[in-house]
């Protein structure tokens, strides 16, 4: 019977080994990264080149018709159509990485025309998107006795901003840090 003896220092040992904890610091590696990606669209991270302003194209749709935009902000109503849905959103300036900035001023009022379905049980009035596609031109509603001019925005891609849970400060109000120290009787002066 012949055993195999791998001396410390020989070089079988040490290659196997290095191999070995190379395949394991790839394998961390790869499970690290994947936990950094982002489930947000590229479309929607990414600020196009020729990005103008809500306001610019409320007040000359023609002229930036067809341009690529990607907009913002709170959901103010939606309208299930036969092939489409409209969104209608307060436009809000965007972070770097396509998040409606929450308390920052509006910019004005657009209209994203979605293909398809939209649940209005999950884009709720208030709830947070970003969109990204091309102007088509504009249209006049009526907000309260005001004609408003809403640019559209024919969307490619979408991003509704998951709701950010907010606890409030819990305070147990049976916790007392001192508890030992003064029931029933203030420290040191027990009655036993």
């Amino acid at each position: 019977m012949q055993q195999s003896v791998i001396a410390f220092g020989s070089r079988e040992g040490i290659g196997s080994v290095c191999k070995s904890n190379r395949g394991w610091l790839l394998s961390i590696s790869l499970l690290v990264l994947t936990g950094c990606a982002s489930n947000v669209p590229e479309l929607i991270r990414n600020n196009p080149p020729s990005n103008i302003e809500i306001i610019e194209a409320r007040l000359d749709p023609g002229h930036s018709t067809g341009t690529r935009v990607r907009w913002g902000g709170k959901i103010v109503a939606l309208e299930n159509l036969a092939n489409h849905t409209l969104v209608e959103l307060l436009g809000q300036p965007l972070s770097a990485n396509g998040e409606p900035v929450e308390k920052a001023r509006s910019k004005g009022r657009f209209i994203a025309r979605i293909p398809g379905f939209l649940d209005p049980e999950e884009y709720q009035p208030g709830r947070l998107l970003t969109v990204s596609g091309k102007l088509s031109g504009g249209t006049r509603k009526q907000i309260g006795e005001f004609l408003y001019d809403y640019p559209i925005v024919d969307v490619e891609a979408r991003y509704l901003w998951p709701v950010e849970e907010i606890y409030p400060n819990y305070r147990d109000p049976f916790y007392d840090p001192w508890f030992p120290y003064w029931y029933p009787y203030r420290y040191p002066y027990r009655r036993w």
